[in-house]
């Protein structure tokens, strides 16, 4: 089985119910205009609109057949997922998009759903954790910046949700949020381009210092586009350590423990990840339907020098155990 760890959709029952009825989320403004709707969270910038293939199921189901994708990990879109709302609105806005997700994907069997959760508050964070995996979601994505633009995911607030993560032994795929706090990345498209790959690498830099991976032993964490720069700037994390002896947690110890998707659109970048981190740490991601995203994910493994070892446990096996997907019958797109 082919499983594609990094997909993104947006329920079109969560876009309705909220055009028709406004009052329940009073901190969201709703922009509804051509080409897709955009949000307002708070005193926050508009979202990007919400783009159609987000949430066309027969198109998407076309791409998984071409792009041979048993099954498709999907998470929401990090635009929307409110960590700017008050708390008790943003949980209830995370439930809301939860709800509608095991809705709308019943029709195709291929996405397995990973929930959206209130990163503004840890507790919070944790029970609507709770409640989405005792419905069916397979994990959560989480974006890197809770609280809103450059929260911490170190934030001793997220103790309760770290803490749920491993009891429940969680697998949660990590991704950048579009702003990352740079101006400088705002033209030539550089937000897509350098502006995740910087934000990605900071937040999980954190995690690994403040040995997050360590005092949550049974949670995983699969960390979006390659790793970004976590993989190549690890002798770097590894002299942090040895000018700073004792005053860090172990950057690499740290680092082993980390998943990483295979969107790098690189065969030379991807072998480096394998060396680095080993390819049983890799997972398949396409990133669709996003045009940064890899339009052919499998043919990057097909290019790139790996063992058959690896090449199965990119494709599925990895992802297979992580996830709890049942590989015994395929989910055909």
């Amino acid at each position: 089985m082919i499983i594609d760890t990094h997909g993104h959709f947006v329920p079109a029952s969560f876009l309705d119910g909220l055009a028709t009825q406004r009052r329940l989320f009073p901190s969201v403004k709703i922009i509804n205009e051509k080409p897709g709707m955009r949000f307002i969270f708070g005193g926050a910038p508009p979202s990007r609109p919400v783009g159609a293939l987000l949430h066309d199921l027969d198109k998407r189901k076309e791409w998984l057949g071409k792009a041979r994708i048993d099954t498709q990990m999907v998470g929401s879109w990090l635009d929307i997922f409110g960590y700017e709302l008050p708390p008790e609105e943003g949980a209830d806005w995370c439930r809301f998009m939860n709800e509608a997700m095991l809705n709308d994907i019943k029709p195709l069997p291929a996405l397995a759903p990973l929930a959206c959760v209130p990163l503004q508050s840890g507790k919070l964070a944790a029970q609507v954790l709770e409640e989405a995996l005792a419905k069916g979601f397979h994990g959560a994505m989480i974006g890197t910046q809770p609280k809103g633009q450059l929260g911490k995911l170190d934030d001793p607030d997220l103790n309760p949700f770290w803490e749920a993560c491993s009891a429940h032994k969680v697998t949660l795929f990590v991704h950048p949020m579009f702003v990352c706090g740079d101006d400088r990345v705002n033209d030539f498209d550089l937000m897509n381009a350098v502006g995740r790959v910087s934000d990605t690498s900071i937040a999980l830099a954190r995690l690994l210092f403040a040995g997050h991976l360590t005092r949550y032993p049974g949670m995983n964490l699969i960390i979006s586009h390659g790793g970004a720069a976590l993989p190549f700037a690890l002798g770097r994390f590894k002299r942090n350590n040895a000018i700073h002896k004792g005053e860090y947690a172990d950057a690499e110890t740290e680092f082993r423990r980390l998943y990483f998707d295979s969107v790098l659109f690189e065969p030379r970048a991807l072998r480096y990840l394998c060396d680095v981190a080993g390819g049983d740490k890799v997972c398949l991601g396409s990133d669709y339907p996003f045009p940064i995203g890899d339009p052919d994910p499998v043919k990057l493994i097909e290019e790139t020098q790996l063992t058959s070892g690896e090449r199965s446990a990119i494709l599925g096996e990895t992802a297979a155990r992580l996830f709890h997907i049942d590989c015994s019958c395929g989910a055909a797109p």
